[in-house]
């Protein structure tokens, strides 16, 4: 499935958990590095607006579809693909990383959070070694000095794997800038996925996600915040969906 924006095609290049698991798994082995994107119609919104943002996207060769729209979209388009959202993908990729015995990294939230998340990661990842917690400052920039040094400490850790949670667009522009800088490291943007493993944030009830209502149930726990971004996301999906219609036709008559 294909997005343009502003000009720029953004591609669900990775369509199923097993897939991503197969990647990632090759990726290690073979010592090479990877950025790993998980797209929602947020990400659309913020691709629309900040060029620094579609060049990070560029950057990531691992595409995975995070949120219904973007399933929904695919299936419209011919090209279906199934949700493997950021924030379930810890525990998977630790688990293939400890397989490996690949050393990974936390980067984001607060130094609190990541001590527990280390210790939900060391307790339901048998031999996980997590070998740098690093949680950068507020106001931190992906793009000036403080990027390069949490870049700096990634590599001298020894990781090979490192876990970014710091929202979009900023983890997306730090995985890029990784990809250059770090180039045998594997770099995982997974948004709220740390809080959820060291339960600082509530994650939606499973029957909420069942019935692809999980944000709306974000929403109306945290309307002041969210309201206005899930307003934005709604405003651009039927035009997302007009162009996954065309594109099936597109390709029916190609």
């Amino acid at each position: 499935m294909d997005f343009t924006v502003e000009g720029q095609t953004v591609r669900v290049t990775v369509p199923n958990w097993a897939a991503l698991e197969a990647r990632v798994t090759e990726r290690l082995a073979q010592r090479k590095g990877f950025a790993l994107a998980t797209l929602n119609l947020d990400h659309l919104v913020k691709l629309r607006q900040s060029p620094a943002f579609r060049s990070a996207y560029a950057a990531h060769e691992l595409v995975t579809a995070d949120g219904n729209p973007i399933v929904w979209a695919s299936r419209l388009a011919g090209r279906p693909v199934a949700l493997v959202p950021g924030s379930d993908a810890v525990l998977p990729l630790a688990r293939v990383a400890a397989r490996q015995g690949v050393p990974v990294a936390l980067v984001g939230a607060t130094a609190e959070t990541l001590a527990a998340a280390t210790a939900a990661l060391e307790r339901d990842v048998r031999d996980l070694e997590v070998v740098l917690c690093t949680a950068p400052p507020m106001g931190f920039d992906p793009e000036g000095p403080g990027g390069a040094e949490i870049l700096e400490q990634v590599v001298a850790s020894g990781a090979r794997l490192c876990f970014i949670a710091l929202g979009a667009p900023r983890q997306e522009i730090l995985a890029a800038r990784g990809r250059a800088l770090a180039p045998h490291v594997g770099f995982a943007s997974v948004g709220a996925g740390l809080d959820f493993l060291a339960g600082t944030q509530r994650r939606a009830p499973l029957w909420a996600r069942r019935l692809s209502v999980e944000w709306m149930w974000r929403a109306l726990s945290d309307p002041r915040r969210l309201a206005g971004r899930y307003a934005r996301c709604v405003a651009i999906l039927p035009g997302q969906l007009a162009q996954a219609v065309v594109q099936r036709f597109r390709t029916r008559g190609a």
